[in-house]
């Protein structure tokens, strides 16, 4: 992902985008266009209720109710398991030490898949995002955890290039297929997976997705799920970010 799609992203999807909409209808309720306070009410209704666990929830459970979680005996067997960046924080100038996301679960489920002997290796894939204070790729960060967790370093394959999930599948498919893999176990958040999937699918390997990470927990309702509430506006912006890429990229 380049910094001007990041910037697309932030100026589009929630937050960023209702903030703006909400101070064009300022402005021109300001003119005194008739619709201006219309505009400025439906912004700020709609980042409330994107702000809300209730809605944050359904966006994200559609998405991954699409890949629900495997038990690892059902799991077959493959060349390698391909886990996605996205769930750690390289080390900086001012943390020499990784930093575990909310999405690390990848890592750890790609350690559990390899320990249970469903692939020999487990290729990581994941570069460092130019605009970020980074001294290595995210990919190298996760091979101290891999690591320490038991994994032996030669059966760690790095992809510390790609910076996006197209990257993602691209780089992968190269360095496996000159290692003569081609069937694989996909690991990424299942909020992730679909569009993850699409992307690896169009390399012709072939992809049998394990997701991880799930994030809803089907709580029951109540007032306070309507709420406002930041993560549930965080998850709500991940999960539009989802399904307007996975949109984009068909």
């Amino acid at each position: 992902m380049d910094l001007g799609e990041k910037l697309l992203q932030a100026l589009f999807l929630p937050p960023g985008g209702l903030i703006l909409l909400a101070m064009l209808g300022l402005w021109l309720a300001w003119r005194e266009w008739r619709f201006g306070k219309s505009i400025v009410f439906v912004s700020l209704a709609g980042l409330w209720l994107l702000a809300t666990p209730a809605v944050s929830d359904l966006l994200r459970g559609r998405l991954e109710a699409m890949h629900p979680p495997i038990p690892i005996e059902r799991v077959p067997t493959a060349d390698a398991i391909v886990v996605l960046g996205g769930g750690i924080g390289p080390p900086n100038s001012r943390n020499p030490d990784p930093n575990l996301g909310a999405a690390s679960d990848r890592y750890w489920h790609a350690f559990r898949l390899w320990r249970a002997g469903k692939a020999p290796e487990i290729l990581i894939s994941g570069g460092a995002q130019p605009w970020r204070d980074a001294r290595s790729s995210e990919a190298e960060a996760a091979v101290m955890l891999l690591t320490d967790l038991g994994v032996p370093a030669d059966r760690i394959i790095l992809e510390p290039a790609s910076l996006d999930t197209r990257q993602n599948a691209a780089f992968s498919a190269a360095l496996l297929r000159a290692r003569g893999a081609d069937r694989i176990l996909l690991v990424t958040s299942a909020l992730h997976m679909e569009r993850a999937r699409g992307h690896f699918d169009s390399t012709g390997l072939e992809v049998l997705t394990v997701p991880t990470d799930h994030e809803v927990r089907g709580d029951p309702p109540g007032l306070l799920r309507w709420l406002p509430d930041t993560d549930a506006l965080d998850g709500s912006r991940r999960a539009l970010k989802e399904i307007l890429g996975d949109w984009l990229d068909r």
